[in-house]
């Protein structure tokens, strides 16, 4: 067997086209939008290329048959303080000795560059994509969250990778009423006229981006290795998904007109996309937007992100929020399911409001770690109280 450094273009697109060895008869699989993973290893596109680096390997069977890939990542801003990499992209047929060989070479890359351990899969970006190996809920997976076999986990864990952390996905029915509890929190929200709730509305974007600014500032605040984000961040966000938004997904909350909360909710596009084939021309753009606009192909949506300021936590304002949208949304008719994505088990509060909505634990995830020297004891994660 060989592995082989991606270097050449025809490397990269053999990286690109792999999966579809493992999941060609995988119905429940999504095949990415190609342009969606190449931006992740394009260094013009990719702002983690300012302060971090990565590179990509495939693995070549005795027949000169890739049965396997694999990326390796490091971020400058924390490996300085933990010496930690990451690997991600893992895609690797039914063998231990491939798997290991992938991990091998992300391993030593890692090593030369003076990192000491390695989490994964985790994604040389954002994780809000590609981060985690699914291990329960092997269902259709929702717009960038990871999907792989069931026998992945034996192949992380017969290496020496060790649960990091878990995260949940939990599925909402949505023409449900709340739970009573719940709307009486709402309620109370309600009588006390100095709160408002409202959605988004296209056509003022950038003063939805200043409130999104604010209020997410003040909640992740106090975060571990949080960094602010700068206000041209947040108008660039809202741009970025506009094509998608449905302005009735999107909502925020104030209390006398000042910016408290918010709940980012987008139609699961994976629902369209898997006609697609990876494919983003021009032609399938069109399909794309009319699978999504016109068509009743789309009849899911997920949370992509929940703030509520320091000042207002524990007060109902997630109720009141929710269910203000919830009078909104539901007349549609158009949105069956809301899953909740992405929620940490470092995380209890949100997988307490989860709960508290009645909702279905509907897939689990872990991030991987491995210590490379193994006498060294493998810290919790950071989040963790």
């Amino acid at each position: 067997m060989q592995i082989i450094e991606v270097k050449s273009v025809a490397e990269a697109k053999a990286f690109l086209e792999f999966p579809y060895q493992i999941y060609a008869h995988d119905k429940t699989w999504v095949r990415p939008w190609n342009h969606d993973i190449e931006q992740v290893f394009d260094s013009k596109k990719n702002k983690f290329f300012r302060h971090g680096s990565c590179t990509r390997f495939l693995l070549r069977n005795k027949n000169n048959k890739i049965v396997g890939r694999i990326a390796a990542f490091i971020n400058q801003r924390t490996a300085k303080e933990n010496k930690v990499g990451g690997v991600g992209f893992f895609e690797c047929e039914d063998n231990q000795l491939s798997a290991n060989l992938l991990f091998d070479a992300a391993k030593k890359w890692l090593q030369q560059n003076g990192i000491e351990a390695m989490e994964g899969p985790i994604n040389f970006g954002d994780r809000d994509k590609w981060w985690g190996l699914l291990v329960d809920g092997f269902t259709h997976p929702t717009y960038g969250m990871n999907y792989n076999p069931i026998y992945y986990k034996a192949l992380f864990e017969n290496y020496g990778f060790k649960p990091y952390y878990e995260q949940y996905v939990f599925n909402y029915v949505v023409n449900k009423p709340v739970p009573e509890k719940f709307g009486e929190k709402a309620e109370r929200i309600a009588r006390d006229k100095n709160y408002r709730f409202e959605y988004l509305k296209k056509s003022e974007l950038d003063k939805y981006a200043t409130y999104f600014h604010e209020v997410y500032n003040a909640a992740w605040g106090s975060h571990h290795r949080f960094k602010p984000m700068a206000l041209e961040n947040a108008k660039k966000i809202l741009q970025t998904i506009k094509p998608i938004m449905d302005p009735k997904l999107i909502w925020f909350g104030f209390y006398e007109d000042k910016p408290i909360a918010f709940f980012i909710m987008l139609p699961e596009i994976n629902q369209a996309i898997k006609k697609l084939n990876g494919k983003f021309d021009w032609y399938h753009k069109l399909k794309f937007m009319y699978l999504l606009k016109i068509s009743k192909v789309v009849n899911k949506c997920y949370g992509v992100v929940f703030g509520v300021i320091p000042a207002f936590q524990g007060k109902g304002i997630e109720a009141g929020i929710i269910k203000a949208a919830e009078e909104v949304v539901q007349p549609l008719n158009k949105y069956l399911d809301m899953e909740m994505n992405w929620i940490g088990s470092f995380n209890p509060k949100m997988i307490a409001i989860c709960e508290s909505l009645n909702t279905t634990k509907i897939k689990t995830l872990i991030t991987y770690k491995i210590m490379f020297d193994p006498t060294v004891e493998m810290k919790p994660h950071p989040i963790i109280k």
